[in-house]
């Protein structure tokens, strides 16, 4: 008969959990006691709530639980559900165990829409089987999935570069697709930047600190170019992949934020604002499942969602572990250079393994370096995107995975050796600006946690699972290895670092192997020294997050001040920002409460822009002021007020700013160097140390002391360039070097006519120095001059070449002793004792022009 009967209606149990004894298919014979706990007190307390979270440990069997949520649902309600996870190999994966483990059928949609199989497109339609996707394939301007009535949103803590993608413009200036958008770009934000930060933004810079410079374009500013910024984004998006987002945000840019970078361009809002977007605000509810939950309203921030309902992970959790992991740290005892061999061998042992790196340019360095040592096929994200069964079936094999902290897990035998390499805390500009610039590094605690323990949990998926965790580069070893930091870590986590820290400490290459065979090979030696990590264990205490509370109580207001301002509703933007400034209070939230201040501001600047009452123009300037009060030590900030004619503009102000962006560069150096161990700053200080008394190695010295001290230090080898030159701010100090000398040495018409032509040589050739104030200096030993050499030095500076050594030591012990309480850039505490003593030690450039003026070269030789 073609004919179909009707389907019959089934009885649905009360409870998700009951659901999965009606299953016939699947492999398990019930659900865990803590699953079942989770399901109950969903159905008991947040069936009809809009938002729901879950918090779902690794290890607790999340997919189950949302799986069965979402069948019930479907059963129940006969709801339309959608299941979002990051990554295409996660749908894949979550498609394969509903179907091979828990007997359920789904309808898994990967790739563009018109590929979608029309039988799963009938079948989530009529509410027959649950939809599992990508985020990418909601949060777009066109989704398939324009009218579920649930969405379960897997890996929440994960998502908010998922989502925000949609009203996110970013600009690579690397990108060939972009060149000519940047190049544009550049040339509009050029008369509203220093001539600093625009060599910055178009890549014409060679100091290593330049490379993680980020900035914010100010929303007064922002406001006057808008229209200008609108026309070049119409022109240069039109048939690219910028085109889609572009669209979400183009008639609310004045409710965005504009971030540059010596990488990028970032244009996006502070918040996602998901309300504005049907297929995820329209549903009945939303749940997301998340590993941590949280106390600091870092959910709602990532999901621009209010009053998000929790149901915690049951009572116990919070002291388990998730599998073993025993931890490395080889830059604790060995050398650069020493590393790759150690690799090698490590991979060697194990087999397989996965390197985590953080860019595409690291994946292309390390798949390179990796082919040749140890020489086994390797496997780049985008070949175990779908599936990673060929990397699993090779015996000999490495994954190198670029800027991912979700999404590809290596559980069981897939791999037991897992390397991150320099992974940084930050992942997008916005991010980096409000940590390094805003002094708001409290706000993002939370989430740098989360992503720490995602990168070191790609091999360690259930409780059986054991992984060698091998960290180096940058960033990643100092906050593991910080006790200040450690502390806020699960309790497993800090018995593990803190034991694998105590294995690396004076250790050779050799017992690093032995060690980890003897982890690897999981014998009876290891048992026992499993035992002390978990006596460790039972003996720590997890502490909460500074400010939690506060940021947990502000985050509501956030997310109505965003919605405010993407309506355009400037007024009551500025209430919502100032309701957040209530819930703010702690010496903790300084910067927090800055940035807030600015938002405030910001607001009541487009309110009094947009024509409304002349009240919000002074309140526009006292949330300005009241921003740079709040955080006086915030470089940006001192700028900003400055530039507004908010505060009087002095040669004394200028000083103080250019003080504050010096501590900034020299915070950067620190983070560069690292604090887990003392051997990449001790090579540095070393060099300058050393250097410095030595007449073919001064110049390089000197430079790399400026660039420490946190100047933008340079050196050029052209014809008629000077040695190097020091910038801060709007001063330069440029020199000429003559210290292959002796003090009996004599000053030639020659070296004084090149020096007094520096300041000239500058202004042609260097970008940074436009508008600068220069001081030409000449060191030296020499004490005589030509006579004929003085009609060209009435400009010139003498700096005596033992009184520069002396300098030097001095300045290296200052920063040995700042880098004692160097915990992470952003610190504002930190950066008002670096500003504090930089300037009673004579160590800004300002004081060392001040006192050089009083050294005339003329009355300093004597003239034969």
């Amino acid at each position: 008969m073609a004919f179909k009967n009707p389907p019959t209606e089934s009885v649905v149990p009360e409870t998700p959990d009951r659901l999965f004894r009606d299953l016939t298919r699947r492999r398990l014979p019930d659900v865990l006691p803590h699953q079942a706990e989770i399901m109950r007190r969903y159905a008991n307390e947040a069936l009809d709530r809009p938002d729901v979270a879950l918090q779902l440990p690794t290890g607790s069997g999340k997919t189950l639980v949302g799986l069965l949520i979402a069948e019930w649902r479907r059963r129940k309600f006969h709801e339309r559900i959608v299941y979002l996870c990051p990554t295409k190999q996660l749908v894949n994966q979550v498609a394969a165990e509903a179907n091979d483990k828990y007997g359920l059928s789904v309808a898994s949609f990967v790739g563009n829409n018109k590929d979608f199989s029309p039988s799963d497109k009938s079948d989530y339609q009529q509410a027959q089987k649950i939809a599992v996707t990508t985020y990418s394939a909601l949060f777009n301007t066109n989704p398939f999935f324009d009218s579920a009535d649930v969405v379960l949103v897997d890996d929440a803590h994960v998502s908010e570069n998922y989502i925000a993608k949609q009203w996110t413009v970013h600009i690579s200036r690397t990108n060939p697709a972009h060149e000519a958008l940047h190049r544009a770009l550049s040339n509009l934000l050029e008369p509203h930047m220093s001539a600093t930060d625009i060599t910055r933004l178009r890549g014409v810079w060679d100091d290593i600190v330049d490379r993680t410079w980020v900035d914010k374009i100010p929303t007064p500013v922002l406001a006057t170019i808008a229209s200008e910024l609108i026309e070049i984004l119409d022109s240069h998006t039109v048939g690219t992949k910028l085109a889609f987002p572009w669209s979400s945000i183009r008639s609310h840019v004045l409710a965005c934020q504009l971030y540059v970078s010596s990488n990028d361009i970032l244009l996006r809002p502070l918040l996602p604002p998901t309300f504005s977007h049907a297929a995820f605000d329209r549903p009945r509810q939303r749940i997301f499942m998340s590993a941590t939950l949280g106390a600091g309203g870092d959910l709602e921030r990532l999901t621009g969602r209010q009053g998000i309902f929790r149901i915690p992970a049951p009572s116990g959790w919070d002291t388990q572990g998730v599998g073993r992991r025993f931890f490395i740290f080889p830059e604790m005892s060995l050398k650069a250079d020493e590393i790759p061999a150690l690799r090698a061998d490590l991979m060697a042992r194990a087999g397989r393994s996965v390197v985590l790196v953080p860019s595409d340019a690291a994946a292309n360095t390390a798949t390179v370096e990796l082919a040749t040592s140890p020489g086994f096929p390797i496997y780049r994200v985008e070949d175990i995107e779908e599936s990673k069964s060929r990397f699993v079936a090779e015996a000999n094999a490495v994954a190198v995975i670029a800027n991912r902290y979700d999404g590809v897990d290596f559980a069981g035998n897939d791999c037991r050796l897992l390397f991150i390499d320099g992974l940084p805390k930050a992942t997008n500009a916005q991010e980096r600006f409000l940590m390094s610039r805003m002094g708001a590094n409290v706000l993002y605690n939370e989430r740098i946690q989360t992503r720490v323990i995602q990168a070191i949990g790609r091999c360690t998926r259930s409780l059986e699972d054991y992984s060698a965790v091998v960290v180096t580069g940058e960033e990643l070893p100092d906050y593991l290895t910080d006790t200040r930091r450690r502390r806020y870590l699960h309790p497993e986590l800090q018995a593990e670092i803190a034991f694998g820290a105590r294995q690396s400490r004076d250790t050779a290459a050799s017992d690093f192997v032995e060690n980890f065979e003897m982890f690897f090979n999981n014998s009876k030696e290891w048992e026992q020294i499993n035992n002390q990590i978990v006596d460790e264990r039972r003996r720590t205490v997890q502490e909460q997050l500074p400010a939690v509370g506060e940021l947990q109580a502000s985050v509501h207001f956030e997310v109505d001040y965003q919605t405010l301002m993407w309506r355009g509703d400037y007024e009551a933007a500025v209430d919502a920002a100032e309701r957040v400034l209530g819930a703010l209070s702690s010496r903790d939230v300084r910067g927090y409460q800055a940035l807030w201040h600015y938002l405030a501001g910001s607001a009541a600047h487009l309110a009094a822009f947009s024509g409304a009452s002349v009240t919000m123009t002074s309140k526009a300037r006292q949330h300005f002021l009241e921003a740079h009060r709040c955080a006086p030590d915030i470089s940006w900030l001192s700028t900003f007020t400055r530039r507004q004619n908010l505060v009087e503009s002095t040669t004394k102000s200028e000083a103080q700013t250019a003080v504050l962006t010096q501590v900034e560069r020299l915070a950067a150096n620190l983070t560069r160097l690292g604090t887990v161990h003392d051997r990449e700053y001790g090579k540095l200080e070393a060099l300058i140390m050393t250097g410095v008394r030595h007449p073919e190695t001064f110049e390089n010295a000197q430079k790399e002391l400026g660039s420490l001290l946190g100047f933008v230090a340079h050196k050029v080898e052209r014809e008629g360039s000077p040695d190097p030159w020091w910038i801060s701010g709007s001063q330069c100090i440029v020199f000429e070097d003559y210290v292959n000398t002796t003090e009996r040495g004599e000053l030639s018409v020659e070296k004084a006519r090149q020096a007094s032509s520096h300041p000239n040589w500058m202004r042609a050739n260097v970008a940074e120095a436009k508008g600068c104030t220069f001081l030409p200096v000449v060191v030296t030993p020499a004490t005589s001059i030509r006579r004929a050499a003085l009609p060209h030095v009435a400009e010139l500076c003498y700096w005596g070449y033992s009184d520069f050594v002396t300098f030097t030591d001095t300045a290296l012990a200052v920063i040995r002793e700042l880098r004692r309480d160097f915990a992470e850039a952003g610190d504002l505490i930190w950066q008002a004792r670096a500003a504090t003593m930089l300037h009673e030690k004579g160590l800004t450039l300002d004081a060392i022009g001040q006192a050089l003026s009083h050294h005339k070269l003329a009355a300093r030789m004597t003239a034969i």
